[in-house]
């Protein structure tokens, strides 16, 4: 098909001539060229010679890619100098999608992020991000097909609607291949497990004088998993904490009145020895003695075993010289196997009874004894990970043309996610009666403590208790739930576009409209057991809905002079939740300065937001107690304000059964964002480029505060300026007391309740030097600072300065404040050689997370503070054999750096001393690669 929006322009910045050089390798880049022809870029609906504009891009590869010695395309992302906070993943043991992966920028949620494959969205996970948030699982995506991968920071909702807020990762695969390729990969980490082999075949078609073109890839692979005992570092708990290392109270019995330890054996542990390879021991501790293991940490997975498959293909068709006809197919299936280990694998009487009044001891007490490799039997826990296995397609019809000097293009899209979610469980019943017939035997009668509690009297067989169980009795209450989880989604699409809209004095004005509608549903199943209490330990959360869509979008762009372009972008959306419409419109502006043909000077200001995701609308309710809550209004009838409530029987001290879900009346998150910079390129080998980034994000999404919701009844039954953020209907609806004025259920669902704000400059910079007869070399690089962070969490509250005192945001939400990496290229002759550095800059320490900078831990000294930067290097070298051969050696991590650092600050009990958010005990991977080309 002819392309009508081909035209030549004069020789334009030198930077745009250098960022297309650069996707190429450093070989084939010494090539020189003078005119660009018009190209789409991600962060332009408009084709456009200048590939840097207003919206600053990062490219990278599918070169950079294999020569940083990338894995996959959450590697790619999840070592971008963007991820400045902490993923859940495979190694966050106990995450409720640990068999996904993930990425975000600038520390926000991943769900921050619109992601794109061929410009396309994605479709959602149908599990849910902690638990609670919808987001792309991004580990379904054939790497070796992949043309490229551009990511534009910033917000970006006025081209690509909801969740564009941190930014757009548009994820480019291959249309056309001359011939084909066979790639067959494979590698293993020198500290043990996680051997990987991947097989890729692609193949190019053409027929009918080359108007039917077809490319055809099928990719699979296979990987083992990474076990806690293959690292020193989770092999066991921590040896090097501010506290001594302990071992876990595999066999506790825990006074329910001070939680001392009494040891009840018979044998003292004798009987125990065996259990977790003969490590368990008598072992004391600061509260008692208990039998336990200090090497039950490692029976746990720190990486996913993985076997998975991919189909992709597209189509092309040339109708007429007008028209060409396109289709793309993309089809995935995996099944990843984890397992969180014995800390999560244990039975208990705390949850279930509330303690027992022992007759021997005369003390209320309770039990607590996990489950070693012995007691499952066979390969232990090889035998009972958990497996997630997934099915995904996306499918796109369409047709693009011209008419005139007009450009269209009609698509529809249907894509379809399912996953089953294959859990390792404790069966409620079965378990308790289990103990009960081997160890507590007989109720015996009640006993009444001096409190008014009432407990059973038993007279429990301790021998029994400390013993192993038999494999046969332990898959007699043990076994697999299954979880059944579905998204879908329909998206029509049509666009046209005039390059040539009319004449101005910097060139010609350029004009895009598009029009998209659509619909997608969410539906999280879980097994029935799971809801009705038939699960020991572990209970879930349901939901379904659906919701329908449309937008329109616009961008006009102006060259008001040679070197002065303006680019304005709007865009309309309206979703359909719940027989409710929001929609929200969304703007931006941007403008493109070239004082210097060397110099680029951009802007953009805009507005982005995130619709109510289906998870957010339509997550089922699930229970919990709110305790040491404060019942402001009862306090007020006897005369105490808020604020002044400690002397109150009723302030701090109230618990009351609570339960939070979705809410369909939720509004979109919004956020005002806007950038500046400048690109310097004085010669057609030296780009640099430096990007400030300023979001105000309001509205995001929380589970209502017991507090809020009972400081916002105070007001509202007292005639009050309500300040809170439940309204007075809401305290209507969502608190319930009895005849007498005590609480019996609050419901605290999702609300708009919190405000957040972030600064940012991203640093860029590319360089390619021509060294003669030695070859050339190419070197690279991004940078990223946050310079502000700091959430509102409840309306009325002050802002939490999370650079500045990062407590309460442990865990996922872990960040560093200063991101970068590095990439030297060296071609010469049928060597390429690439060395990759990837640098996280001082991060919070975990004395710090929880409780802040310079707290102080009393019994050790340890002053809570920072870990020192981390950075590891990955080397590849590329030997092409022959025209059609290419043989690769890849060496991830070159130094086998670990964060074995971070310990110190970690208690003696934890078996995963660092933050595994952010890092990894991944150490040194090894790859070979041969890589066949036939046929062109």
């Amino acid at each position: 098909m002819k392309d009508h929006r081909t035209t030549a322009r004069r020789n334009t910045l030198a930077v745009a001539l250098f960022s297309a050089l650069v996707a190429a390798t450093p070989a084939m880049a010494q090539d020189k060229a003078t005119n660009l022809d018009k190209v789409t870029v991600t962060g332009s609906l408009i084709p456009q010679t200048q590939i840097e504009n207003q919206t600053p891009v990062m490219t990278i590869s599918a070169e950079a890619i294999q020569a940083r010695g990338f894995n996959s395309v959450a590697e790619v992302l999840q070592q971008s100098s963007l991820t400045t906070g902490g993923i859940q993943g495979g190694q966050t043991s106990a995450s409720f999608t640990q068999g996904a992966e993930a990425a975000g920028m600038f520390g926000l949620n991943p769900g921050y992020t619109k992601y794109l494959i061929n410009g396309r969205p994605m479709m959602s996970y149908p599990a849910l991000y902690n638990g609670g948030d919808a987001f792309n699982n991004i580990s379904g995506i054939p790497i070796d097909i992949v043309e490229r991968i551009e990511v534009l920071p910033g917000g970006q909702s006025s081209l690509y609607g909801s969740d564009a807020i941190a930014g757009v990762v548009n994820i480019i695969l291959k249309e056309r291949m001359d011939g084909g390729s066979l790639t067959v990969r494979g590698g293993a980490y020198t500290e043990g497990g996680g051997s990987n082999v991947r097989i890729s075949a692609a193949k190019g078609f053409t027929a009918l004088d080359d108007r039917f073109s077809a490319l055809v890839n099928v990719q699979l692979e296979t990987s083992n998993p990474i076990w806690g005992y293959q690292r020193d570092l989770t092999r066991q708990n921590n040896p090097h904490g501010y506290t001594a290392q302990l071992p876990a109270n595999d066999f506790a019995v825990i006074d329910a009145a001070d939680n001392s330890l009494h040891v009840m054996d018979p044998s003292r542990c004798a009987n125990v020895a065996g259990q977790f390879g003969g490590t368990t021991v008598l072992a004391n501790r600061p509260t008692g003695q208990s039998c336990g293991s200090v090497y039950g940490a490692g029976y746990k997975t720190l990486k996913n075993g993985k076997d998975s498959g991919q189909f992709y293909t597209s189509m092309t068709f040339d109708a007429t010289d007008n028209l060409q006809l396109f289709a793309d197919v993309l089809y995935s299936k995996e099944k990843t196997e984890y397992t969180s280990g014995s800390n999560y694998l244990w039975w208990g009487t705390k949850s279930t009874m509330g303690g027992f009044y022992d007759q021997g001891s005369q003390k209320v007490v309770n039990l607590q004894r996990a489950f070693a490799p012995e007691d499952i039997g066979g390969e232990g826990y090889k035998g009972i990970l958990n497996n997630d296995k997934s099915r995904a397609y996306q499918v796109t019809l369409g047709g693009k043309g011209a008419i005139g000097s007009w450009d269209y293009s009609l698509s529809f899209t249907r894509g379809e996610y399912r996953l089953d979610e294959s859990k390792f469980q404790r069966f409620n019943d079965e378990i308790n009666a289990y103990f009960a017939d081997k160890v507590l035997g007989a109720r015996l009668g009640t006993y009444t403590d001096a409190k008014g509690g009432t407990f059973g009297i038993y007279n429990p067989n301790w021998a029994a208790f400390y013993s192993p169980i038999a494999p046969e009795d332990f898959a007699g209450f043990t076994g697999y739930t299954t979880n059944h989880a579905r998204t879908w989604q329909n998206l029509a699409r049509a666009q046209i576009t005039n390059g040539s809209l009319f004449a101005l004095p910097g060139g010609d004005a350029g004009l895009a409209v598009v029009v998209e509608g659509g619909s997608e549903g969410w539906d999280y199943s879980p097994d029935q057991r799971l809801l009705d209490g038939g699960v020991w330990g572990s209970s879930a959360v349901a939901g379904n809905g659906h919701r329908s869509n449309y937008a329109v979008t616009s961008e006009l762009r102006m060259p008001l002079l040679e070197s002065l372009t303006v680019t304005a972008s709007g865009r309309y959306d309206a979703f359909k939740i719940a027989d409710k419409t929001v929609d929200k419109s969304t703007y931006s502006l941007g403008i493109e300065y070239r004082p210097l043909e060397s110099v680029l000077l951009r802007g953009k200001y805009g507005t982005a937001f995130r619709a109510p995701t289906l998870p957010d609308a339509f997550q089922g309710r699930s229970g919990y107690y709110a305790a040491n809550s404060t019942d402001y209004y009862r306090c007020g009838q006897m005369g105490f304000t808020p604020g002044n409530t400690d002397a109150c029987r009723f302030g701090n001290n109230v618990s009351a059964y609570s339960e939070r879900a979705g809410n369909p009346d939720l509004q979109p998150i919004t956020a005002d964002v806007w950038n500046a910079g400048i690109v310097w390129a004085p010669m057609a080998t030296l780009s640099v480029s430096a990007d400030y980034y300023n979001w105000k994000i309001k509205n995001e999404v929380g589970t209502a505060s017991t507090d809020q919701l009972l400081l916002a009844e105070y007001y509202c039954r007292n005639g009050l300026p309500n300040g809170a953020s439940a309204t007075c209907q809401n305290v209507a609806d969502w608190v319930v007391r009895d005849n007498a004025g005590n609480l019996q259920s609050l419901y605290t669902p999702k609300m708009n309740v919190a405000r957040q704000n972030l600064q940012a400059v991203t640093v860029g910079f590319k360089y390619l030097q021509d060294i003669g007869r030695f070859g050339s070399l190419q070197f690279s690089g991004n940078y990223t600072n946050m310079l502000k962070r700091e959430v509102q969490a409840q309306p009325g509250e002050l802002f939490q300065d999370l650079l500045g005192n990062p407590v309460a945001m442990w865990n996922y939400d872990s960040y560093a404040k200063v991101r970068s990496d590095m990439a030297v290229g060296w071609a010469l002759g049928k060597f390429t050689t690439t060395v990759y550095a990837n640098y996280i800059g001082h991060t919070p320490d975990y004395l710090a997370g929880l409780n802040g900078y310079g707290y102080v831990h009393k019994a050790s000294g340890r002053t809570a503070g920072k870990w020192g930067s981390y950075t590891t290097y990955n080397l590849s070298v590329n030997y092409r054999a022959q025209d059609d051969l290419t043989f690769s050696l890849m060496v991830n991590n070159v130094f086998n750096k670990m964060p074995d650092n971070q310990a110190h600050s970690y208690l003696g009990t934890s078996g995963t001393p660092f933050n595994n958010y952010l890092y990894n005990v991944y150490g040194r991977a090894i790859y070979v690669q041969a890589k066949y080309d036939f046929g062109k």
